[in-house]
């Protein structure tokens, strides 16, 4: 019985993995016309997020006492996974080529594994390890990072940080599912024994979107947008496309949809798992683009997607082994810890 509802999660959970990164992929092929039209890239980010806080507003009041309850968790989800990701990657492709950042921002999965391999002390499976270095390696193909390598050493670092940033993402979307667990593995009880119940993972999605649309508010700048674009059509491979189309694909489905499945589908799978699943991302990003804006595959980057689908499988095929006694409680003070850091406000972006 236990067996059965494990598969049922993890077959779920895998599904809500490979929806989000489908709609998490779908945003560069609808950002791209935007930006062609005349929209600074950080403006379109501005609007990307701005307009999806608004929307979780509802969200947001339902779930007001995680402003008390858990205010460095969501400003750490606000910081890293929302604005943080978003502005480096955006500065990073402005000094290096766009296929290097995206190979440097996808090592966050082999990240990751380090975060619960040394940090955590949590084991984590061969599988896993495997899956991070087909995926890696896949990605390497799928961008073409051959094509156009320049070393800078600034670009280089910022795409590091938008790494580092969705390694963020992952472990504090798998937070609130971990501190739900006790010391002996089981759910639904604290350290203590006590019930625990872990943050809403809309609420927090509704807050990390707030907190990172004021944060992009200071680094945009988008009282100097050009509003009048919005009114206008853009250019999708030789169609014009209304701009509030694409806006609103940008806004509802690449960032509503795509952060609320993603957080949910890290609680069911894991922060590894999940990471080396968001690597089709980019293989979703490339067949898009494809298909909607006329540019065409190469033979290695369709080689490169068949191996980050081959690695994203072999990673999701076996779970990763359930902490023991003395790591959870080792994991759940290293989460402390890091709630700790985040409040001091040590972590930025």
């Amino acid at each position: 019985m236990h067996a059965s509802r494990g598969t049922q999660k993890r077959s779920a959970g895998l599904g809500l993995a490979l929806l989000s990164a489908f709609a998490f992929g779908g945003s560069g092929v609808a950002a791209k016309p935007l930006i062609e039209a005349g929209l600074d890239p950080l403006h379109v980010v501005w609007l990307r997020v701005a307009g999806a806080a608004l929307i979780m507003l509802p969200v947001a009041w339902r779930h007001r006492n995680l402003v008390r309850e858990r205010p460095a968790l969501l400003a750490g989800f606000g910081l890293f996974a929302v604005a943080g990701v978003q502005a480096c990657y955006f500065a990073a492709i402005s000094r290096i080529p766009v296929g290097v950042a995206l190979l440097v921002e996808y090592l966050a999965p082999a990240l990751v594994l380090g975060w619960v391999r040394f940090v955590q002390r949590r084991p984590v499976t061969r599988a896993a390890a495997l899956g991070v270095v087909l995926a890696v390696g896949g990605l390497a193909c799928v961008v073409e990072v051959w094509a156009g390598l320049s070393f800078d050493a600034l670009g280089l670092l910022l795409a590091l940080g938008a790494a580092c940033c969705q390694v963020g993402y992952f472990v504090l979307s798998d937070h609130g599912g971990q501190e739900a667990k006790g010391r002996d593995g089981r759910e639904g009880k604290g350290g203590d024994g006590g019930s625990v119940e872990p943050p809403p993972p809309l609420g927090v999605i509704a807050y990390g979107l707030i907190v990172g649309a004021l944060v992009l508010t200071v680094v945009a700048r988008p009282w100097g947008m050009d509003w009048s674009l919005l009114g206008g059509t853009a250019g999708m491979n030789g169609t014009g496309v209304p701009a509030w189309v694409l806006l609103g694909w940008i806004v509802l489905i690449a960032t509503v949809l795509a952060y609320g499945t993603g957080v949910v589908s890290v609680r069911m799978l894991s922060p590894q798992v999940a990471g080396v699943v968001a690597c089709l991302e980019a293989v979703i990003a490339t067949v898009l683009a494809w298909v909607l804006l006329g540019e065409h595959l190469s033979a290695p980057q369709l080689i490169g997607g068949f191996t980050v689908l081959t690695g994203a499988f072999i990673a999701q095929s076996s779970a990763p082994k359930p902490p023991s006694g003395p790591v959870a409680a080792g994991a759940g003070v290293a989460a402390a810890a890091a709630e700790s850091e985040l409040s001091a406000g040590r972590a930025s972006h």
